[in-house]
């Protein structure tokens, strides 16, 4: 039996970004691998922008708690 993963990041916007970065051609896999970076780069990104929004006092995440929580990821 066959397992698929669904990711929130189409795996046509996913080609698009290395194809535009300069690769002839993607393959599946190179594109699933890719995908599990971009996930969990955001994640930790979003996960540091809320514990910096906390920190400041906010429950709502702004703007400038993504670009520092960015900076530090």
């Amino acid at each position: 039996m066959v397992t698929r993963k669904t990711s929130i990041i189409p795996k046509a916007t996913v080609a698009r970004i290395l194809m535009k970065a300069g690769a002839k051609r993607v393959s599946a896999d190179a594109v699933d691998a890719f995908t599990d970076v971009i996930m969990d780069l955001t994640e930790n990104i979003a996960v540091q922008a809320s514990r910096i929004s906390k920190h400041a006092g906010r429950k709502t995440v702004n703007e400038d708690d993504i670009k520092i929580a960015a900076k530090q990821v």
